[in-house]
């Protein structure tokens, strides 16, 4: 008695240029049959549908199409995925297995589309500030509440520091972004753009020149002053102010920041020459002079050198920018440099 013969599933397709048949992948050196993202849809949608006519729906493609895809991946990965009795697509036992890890790749990919639609949309970005308090009682709050209020997703870390610290942060990479003044000659620090304001006088409502409508060097001369430190650009612009007008004002103490000299200016300790922004936190306890000539009090919005911004830094910055347009007083734009 003749035995069957034994069937046995055989591959035949173009590959390498060359038809072929035999079981499994061509072992020739540069052969690119390589299963693909397409192949193992259309195999996931005829296990999660039953049927090559369904997923060929799901998939809104021929049935063809849909076939030669799977004959394609079966090719490919060199054993067979569906048997067709009577022209019926039944699952192999080992179409199960490969199913499983099939999922999980989509799994996988879908999750990867969610991640990167949320980077796209700032629903999971961080971005770390440092600020000089100046800048830190009013203009950063309200640029943090835009942020929270527009960007919801973004996450602010925010610091406030002395310039020299922010600036040390930036060199080290510590931080995204810095808001202080920085010496023009460093060069691991990357300027985004510059504001110039013009220092005042600051000093109880019971000094004698409070009632002036204006300071100038003179009204100072043997004058009790608050100055800021010595390191700080406000000090070298306004000992050269002085030294110009040939007046030697009395310095009581030296501090920094500009809050401690407001505090102590408004405790009759001394006259302080500091930012215009900082004395507005103490209301009616100091009172404020225009001073002339103007001296300088410049501060920058600054990046490391060398390190692209995040799409989270890049907001927060443009945010900050149209803060200070639409208030003057928190100074004039002198420098920007496109994100």
């Amino acid at each position: 008695m003749r035995r069957a013969p034994v069937r046995r599933w055989v591959a035949t397709r173009r590959c390498c240029s060359k038809e072929w048949q035999g079981e499994g992948r061509c072992r020739a050196e540069r052969c690119e049959d390589t299963m693909n993202q397409k192949q193992l849809n259309a195999f996931r949608m005829v296990m999660r549908h039953g049927t090559i006519t369904a997923a060929s729906r799901a998939m809104n493609v021929s049935q063809p199409a849909v076939s030669r895809m799977l004959a394609d991946l079966e090719a490919s990965i060199g054993f067979p995925l569906l048997h067709r009795p009577g022209g019926k697509a039944v699952p192999t036992r080992e179409a199960y297995e490969f199913f499983q890890e099939v999922e999980r790749m989509f799994y996988g990919l879908d999750r990867l589309g969610q991640v990167a639609e949320d980077i796209r949309a700032l629903n999971r970005a961080f971005c770390r500030v440092a600020s000089m308090p100046m800048v830190s009682f009013e203009l950063l709050p309200q640029t943090l509440k835009r942020i929270v209020t527009e960007h919801p997703g973004i996450d602010i870390s925010h610091d406030v520091h002395t310039s020299p610290r922010i600036l040390d942060l930036l060199a080290s990479r510590q931080i995204d972004l810095g808001i202080a003044q920085t010496d023009p000659g460093r060069k691991d620090v990357e300027v985004l753009a510059a504001y110039r304001t013009n220092c005042v006088c600051v000093m109880s409502p019971k000094h004698r020149l409070a009632s002036r409508r204006e300071i100038r060097p003179g009204d100072l001369d043997g004058e009790p002053m608050v100055a800021l430190n010595f390191r700080t650009l406000t000090y070298t612009y306004l000992m050269r102010c002085f030294a110009e007008a040939g007046v030697a004002p009395k310095i009581v103490t030296e501090t920094q920041p500009s809050y401690s000299a407001c505090a102590l200016a408004a405790l009759d300790v001394g006259i302080a020459v500091v930012d215009p922004i900082t004395p507005g936190i103490f209301g009616d306890r100091v009172r404020v002079v225009p001073f002339s000539p103007s001296v300088p009090f410049d501060y920058q919005v600054l990046k490391p050198t060398g390190t692209p911004m995040s799409r989270a830094a890049t907001e927060f910055f443009n945010l900050f920018q149209e803060t200070i347009a639409s208030q003057p007083h928190f100074g004039e734009q002198v420098h920007n440099k496109t994100a």
